[in-house]
C-alpha cells in the first residue's frame, strides 16, 4: 500500500518558474454555482483532453493549453491512468504511470510530466479537472483495463494523489466512464474519495464523470463527498431525452450545481452511428451550449473528437475522428463557446434560474417551444433585472414582457456564433411581444436578452471590467 511518507516526499511544487497560484474554488450560498473562494463567480468552460497526460509531450502540451487559454476556457479534463492501455502504453518519454501496474509502485518521471502539464495549466489561468483513473481499471465494461483497485488500494491511491496536488488548482472527477454496477464499484468510488480529501485536506472540489445518458447523481445521490453534479448528456443532437436531463438535476435535492460534463462533440459521429446520422457540426454544439446553460448548469463543457483522443499521425484513430488534434483545436466550434460565458458574466450571474415560461407556447408547441434540434429554452434572473431566450432556429416568437422588472425593457439580439449584441430597441413591459431573429436561417441561432433599462447594463456580452 502507499504509504503517508511515499505520499508525503511527492507534493505538488509547480515545476515552471511560471506556476502561479489559483484560487480555491466553492459551491455558491444558493448551491447553484461555483464561486472562488472571495465569493467571485466561477464560470466552468471546459474541454475534454482525456490523453493529455498519456499522449502529448510538453511542447505539445504548452501548445494545446495556450490554445485553450486564448479561447477562454477554464478547465481541462484529463485523466491520469488513461484509457486506451494507459497502463501499458507509454507516454511520450516512454514513461508507464506505475511499475508493474502496480499502485505501490506509481512511477516518479511519469508523474513529474504530470506535474509540469498541471503548472503549465494553472500558468495560464486554466484548472485541471483530474480524473485520477479511467474506469475501466476498476469496472472493465469496456476498454482495455486490467482492473487494478480495490477498495483499499483506491482510498491510498487518492490520498498519495491528494497530497501530490494539494496546492495546485484542481478539481477531482471520480468515475471515467463507467457504471457503477455493484457494491464493489460503489466502495472502489467512494474510498478513492476519502483518501483524496484526506490527501488533499478538502482543498479541491469533487464530482463524477458518468457513461453517457447518465449523471453523478444517480449512483450517489447523498454523498458528502459530491460537491457538484456531473452529467453525460452524450452525443445526441436532440433536446428531449439528453439535454433536458440538466434541469431534472438543477432541480434534485439535495441541492447542488450540476455540469454536463461530457455533451456531443464538434465532429463527432452523431448517436456514434454516421453512416445513418452523418457528423455533428458547429451548430451542433452551440445548441448544448445554450440548452445547458439555460436549464440550469453553472458552465459547460465542449469538446472535439480528435481532441480528446490526441489523434495525431502514426496513431490509430478512435471512432474515425476528422482531422488530427493540432489542427482541430481550432474548429469553429471551440472559439464559439466564449461568447457564452461572455454574455452570462456581462449579467447578474449567481441569481440566475431557467425558466421556460418566459416563453410563449404557440398554437403548434412543436414550433415554439419547439422539439428535437429546435428547442427553444429561457433563463432569467430572479429579480427580473433581465431575461433570455435562445432560439435554435431563426423562426419567430414570443415572450412575456412582464418576466422583467421595470416599466420599460431594453431588447438586444445575441450572435452566439460572433458574440456580438445588437440593439433592437426599446418596449413597455406589459403583455406578450413577438420578435423575430435577425435571419430566418435554419442553423442559425440567436439570443434574444431583454433587459431592465434602469439597470443599464452593458451589451451583452461585453468584456467584464477588473476591478
Amino acid at each position: 500500500m502507499l504509504t503517508c511518507g511515499l505520499a508525503a516526499g511527492l507534493l505538488f511544487t509547480g515545476l515552471t518558474s511560471s506556476a502561479k497560484s489559483m484560487p480555491r474554488l466553492r459551491v455558491s450560498e444558493n448551491r447553484h454555482f461555483l464561486v472562488t473562494d472571495e465569493g467571485e463567480p466561477f464560470f466552468w468552460l471546459g474541454d475534454t483532453a482525456w490523453e493529455l497526460f498519456h499522449r502529448l509531450s510538453r511542447e505539445d502540451a504548452e501548445r494545446y493549453l495556450d490554445n485553450r487559454a486564448r479561447k477562454g476556457f477554464t478547465v481541462i479534463q484529463a485523466v491520469v491512468l488513461a484509457e486506451f492501455a494507459g497502463l501499458t502504453d507509454t507516454n511520450a518519454y516512454g514513461q508507464r504511470p506505475l511499475n508493474g501496474n502496480d499502485l505501490t509502485q506509481p512511477n516518479e518521471d511519469h508523474f513529474r510530466h504530470v506535474d509540469w502539464i498541471v503548472a503549465k495549466a494553472n500558468s495560464l489561468g486554466l484548472y485541471i479537472g483530474m480524473l485520477p483513473t479511467w474506469g475501466d481499471k476498476w469496472n472493465k465494461k469496456w476498454g482495455a483495463g486490467p482492473e487494478i483497485f480495490t477498495p483499499q488500494n483506491a482510498e491510498a491511491y487518492g490520498e498519495w494523489l491528494g497530497r501530490r496536488y494539494k496546492n495546485a488548482g484542481i478539481i477531482w472527477i471520480l468515475g471515467g466512464d463507467r457504471p457503477v454496477e455493484n457494491d464493489t464499484h460503489r466502495a472502489i468510488l467512494q474510498a478513492m474519495a476519502r483518501g483524496l480529501r484526506r490527501g488533499d485536506g478538502g482543498a479541491h472540489l469533487t464530482t463524477l464523470h458518468p457513461t453517457g445518458g447518465a449523471g453523478s447523481a444517480q449512483y450517489f445521490p447523498d454523498a458528502d463527498w459530491l460537491d457538484f453534479n456531473m452529467r453525460q448528456n452524450g452525443h445526441a443532437a436532440e433536446f428531449t431525452g439528453h439535454y433536458d436531463q440538466t434541469r431534472v438535476d438543477y432541480d434534485r435535492t439535495p441541492v447542488k450545481p450540476v455540469i454536463d460534463g461530457e455533451p456531443l462533440y464538434e465532429d463527432h459521429p452523431l448517436s456514434f452511428d454516421a453512416k445513418k446520422l452523418g457528423h455533428s457540426t458547429t451548430a451542433d454544439v452551440r445548441r448544448p451550449l445554450y440548452w445547458d446553460l439555460f436549464c440550469g448548469a453553472c458552465g459547460h463543457t465542449y469538446g472535439n473528437h480528435a481532441v480528446w483522443q490526441m489523434w495525431a499521425p502514426g496513431r490509430s484513430p478512435v471512432n474515425n475522428p476528422l482531422m488530427y488534434w493540432f489542427e482541430a483545436i481550432d474548429q469553429p466550434g471551440a472559439g464559439q463557446m466564449q461568447f457564452a460565458r461572455r454574455l452570462l458574466e456581462s449579467r447578474p450571474f449567481l441569481t440566475r434560474i431557467p425558466d421556460d415560461s418566459i416563453i410563449v407556447t404557440d398554437r403548434v408547441p412543436t414550433s415554439v417551444p419547439g422539439a428535437g434540434r429546435y428547442r427553444f429554452v429561457a433563463t432569467r434572473d430572479t429579480a427580473g433585472t433581465y431575461a433570455m431566450v435562445y432560439a435554435p432556429v431563426g423562426r419567430k416568437f414570443k415572450v412575456h414582457m412582464d418576466k422583467v422588472t421595470g416599466p420599460k425593457v431594453k431588447a438586444w439580439w445575441f450572435n452566439p456564433r460572433t458574440g456580438e449584441a445588437t440593439v433592437i430597441g426599446g418596449f413597455p413591459n406589459t403583455g406578450e411581444r413577438e420578435f423575430t431573429p435577425p435571419d430566418y436561417g435554419e442553423m442559425l441561432d440567436w439570443v434574444l436578452v431583454l433587459d431592465d433599462v434602469s439597470k443599464n447594463f452593458p451589451a451583452p456580452g461585453a468584456p467584464k471590467v477588473k476591478k
